[in-house]
């Protein structure tokens, strides 16, 4: 099975078995109809996937890869915070009437910062240490920016990147505050794969291991009973990942570059709801 499948069945297996419900608890979250959105949560949850092994997508379900990867390309490479340059409608609950979701996520990778070596944004700041200075321990990306939180219409929830060169290969950690992982978790762990893959390319290494940390890994009440149908499916093997090896410049990606060859999955056609 892949290995992406494995690890979803597993830490939703920690969430029903040893998890907390927040039934009893005031929450922000609500769905459509105003209802109060709850969860079963678990704390802490680390999850590792050997980029060199296989590429971690679930088979489950499907994951709509080139949505997933415009989304990616999105917020690290057009460093956008507005939907209407966006392919899909995913943002679409948390943008104003012209389209900006505030502060948040690729507005906050685009702020220029001042460094003895120049001026750059977050994006082009990893770019230039894994050129330059690849050996550093202080390759990081945080979008979690207090001073803005307040101007942003969603917190970030996959918020920092760590990355880390051992030898020939970058690794990366993510860390995530909150994740639906019915909606978001492999959408999340796929598009980091990507983005670890891509820095790897453009700077002459391989894609290394991602560590996936959550911080509140979560099912909604109304997740509950999908979840517990893709649990009793069978998981496809892992498909691979196909990347444009001609692509040399990070900004010269496109979602074409990116393909899943032989990737089977499970149909699931059910309408999942979304909480706002």
């Amino acid at each position: 099975m892949s290995y992406a499948d494995e690890l979803f069945i597993s830490n939703c297996n920690e969430i029903f078995n040893n998890g907390f419900s927040d039934e009893n608890c005031n929450v922000r979250p609500h769905w459509e109809d105003n209802t109060p959105a709850h969860t079963i949560k678990a704390f802490g949850i680390t999850n590792r996937y050997d980029l060199q092994k296989e590429f971690p997508v679930m088979t489950l379900r499907k994951t709509y890869f080139k949505s997933c990867v415009d989304e990616l390309l999105w917020i690290w490479q057009k460093k956008s915070n507005n939907v209407n340059e966006l392919g899909s409608h995913i943002w679409d609950s948390w943008a104003d009437e012209n389209g900006s979701i505030g502060k948040a996520y690729g507005y906050q990778l685009s702020v220029k910062h001042k460094y003895p070596e120049g001026e750059f944004d977050q994006v082009d700041r990893i770019l230039y240490d894994l050129k330059h200075n690849p050996g550093s321990r202080r390759i990081i990306s945080n979008i979690y920016n207090h001073s803005d939180l307040s101007e942003m219409n969603l917190y970030p929830c996959a918020y920092s990147v760590t990355l880390n060169v051992t030898g020939d290969r970058l690794n990366m950690i993510l860390n995530q505050r909150s994740q639906d992982m019915l909606v978001a978790n492999n959408w999340n762990v796929c598009q980091y794969a990507v983005l670890l893959h891509m820095f790897a390319q453009v700077s002459n290494l391989k894609a290394g291991e991602l560590l996936h940390v959550i911080a509140d890994a979560h099912i909604y009440d109304r997740h509950v009973p999908m979840v517990k149908e893709l649990l009793s499916l069978e998981p496809y093997p892992a498909p691979k990942l196909w990347i444009n090896p001609d692509v040399k410049d990070f900004y010269a990606f496109t979602v074409d570059d990116f393909k899943l060859v032989d990737y089977n999955c499970h149909e699931f056609n059910k309408k999942i709801p979304v909480a706002v």
